[in-house]
């Protein structure tokens, strides 16, 4: 517990001096270090003798401890700490790293869950990581090889029962309606990293029995892909990437390959995003081939998911076959009882998608009739809305139809511009590239020059 020696330091002065400054007590400190680690999952018992040998001796405790001592001194001297200040420089973690590991085991994928948490709260994290599609590799194999562990239960930490998996669930179904109403770049939705780290993460170190552990990294594995998506519709990319693999390492722990396979379709979609065509493609078809046997309804999305990657592919043979098969594993899926989380997958949401894949292969007759085959989504779902909007820009203008393209782009770009999206910018950064043929046009370069700007604007604040 006590760590190691600096060899070359056998006093550490600067950590007594700003213990004296902040009025601690050798006892008082090692009792708040203790309950910020109980926090990430540390059973940390330190005590004044613990303090009294990181002071007098040198000695340097092991990650997270030189972390939650700069917060608990902080916590006093009410200004931020660093581990230069406690002399412990050496002691953090790369953070660049935290939340791209896919844990072995059970403990460990909850301590690097609330450490990866904790580091985004902590705002040490944001926009100097990027997304690298080859992080999430061996998250990937590593969940094909076994996407449904047992969950063990815990006999130490604060009591975990059925009233707090309520609460949670609660929370879950709170923050997706949110989520699809509202989009993810507002603040509500940008709090579900805090609720996890502050609320969720002690209890995932708390005691419970098989049965309730099992519903507890359940939740909040939905709650982790959740955090990631609204990252991810704020253009977070990488910050939504880290959430993703968590999100579905808990789900292995939870023991639900459903959820699991929902989740890697999440992360094929963010794959397709960034541009990354034919990783999306294989991420898609794994989630689909463990999915199979499950609820129709969660392989038909990672064959909708499938099959707009091939439509970027260009494939529109293979687009059309994921789309039938996804449709006719929906009609499957239509009076079963199933979780909530996917309670989304329906004949429209297929439609949006498909009309989205067939744009993007340029057939706009079929973007058209898939367009017609159900009704716009309501003004209480508007990203949902928006998107299908940005997609009948773009076939109006590969029909060659400006007025109306333009018309559709603006009201597109005006509800992206209201929910924040950076996402939302991407759809139309594709929707430009088929005005193309009318550069010229003051209404065109009007039109873009505000989309330009609105994406200025939003990423400015992300």
């Amino acid at each position: 517990m006590t760590g190691t020696r600096i060899p070359e330091r056998q006093r550490n002065s600067l950590l007594e001096e700003i213990v004296a400054m902040s009025g601690m007590s050798h006892k008082r400190l090692a009792h708040r270090v203790n309950e910020l680690g109980a926090r990430e999952g540390q059973a940390g018992r330190y005590t004044h003798t613990s303090v009294a040998n990181w002071c007098r001796r040198g000695m340097i405790p092991k990650e997270p401890t030189p972390r939650l001592i700069c917060a608990s001194l902080s916590e006093a001297l009410g200004r931020p700490v660093s581990l230069a200040e406690i002399g412990m420089q050496g002691a953090e973690r790369d953070v660049s790293l935290l939340g791209l590991e896919f844990a072995r085991r059970q403990d460990d994928a909850v301590t690097e869950a609330a450490a990866y948490w904790s580091a985004v709260n902590r705002r040490q994290f944001l926009t100097r990581q990027t997304f690298a599609v080859s992080a999430f590799a061996t998250p990937f194999s590593r969940w094909l090889i076994d996407p449904a562990e047992p969950t063990r239960a815990r006999e130490t930490g604060p009591s975990v029962d059925r009233f707090h998996i309520a609460e949670l669930r609660e929370a879950a179904d709170n923050a997706r309606l949110w989520d699809s109403r509202f989009g993810g770049a507002n603040r509500k939705s940008a709090s579900l990293t805090e609720y996890l780290y502050e609320r969720v993460a002690p209890l995932l170190h708390g005691s419970y029995s098989e049965a309730v552990g099992r519903d507890l990294f359940r939740v909040t594995a939905e709650m982790a892909r959740l955090a990631g998506w609204t990252a991810f519709d704020a253009g977070r990319h990488g910050i939504a990437q880290r959430h993703f693999i968590q999100a579905l390492r808990l789900a292995r722990a939870g023991g639900d390959a459903d959820l699991g396979s929902y989740i890697l379709s999440t992360m094929a979609m963010q794959s397709l995003m960034r541009g990354f065509t034919s990783e999306a493609i294989d991420m898609a078809q794994g989630a689909y081939r463990r999915g199979q046997t499950l609820d129709p309804r969660v392989a038909g999305f990672a064959k909708l998911i499938e099959a707009r990657s091939h439509a970027r592919a260009g494939d529109e043979r293979s687009t059309s076959a994921c789309i039938a098969q996804s449709e006719r594993l929906a009609e499957r899926g239509t009076d079963a009882e199933g979780p909530a989380w996917i309670g989304f997958f329906t004949q429209h949401r297929i439609i949006t998608d498909a009309a989205e894949a067939f744009r993007d292969l340029g057939n706009h007759r079929a973007t058209f009739a898939w367009n017609a085959a159900g009704p716009m989504p309501s003004d209480a779902f508007v990203r949902s809305r928006s998107v299908r909007l940005s997609v009948l820009a773009s076939a109006h203008a590969q029909n060659g139809d400006l007025a109306q393209s333009l018309h559709l782009g603006r009201e597109s770009l005006n509800l992206f511009t209201r929910l924040g999206s950076l996402r939302g910018m991407e759809y139309l950064r594709v929707y430009g590239r088929s005005l193309e043929p009318w550069r010229g046009d003051p209404q065109v370069v009007t039109y873009l020059a505000d989309v330009r700007k609105a994406t200025r604007t939003l990423a400015a604040v992300a």
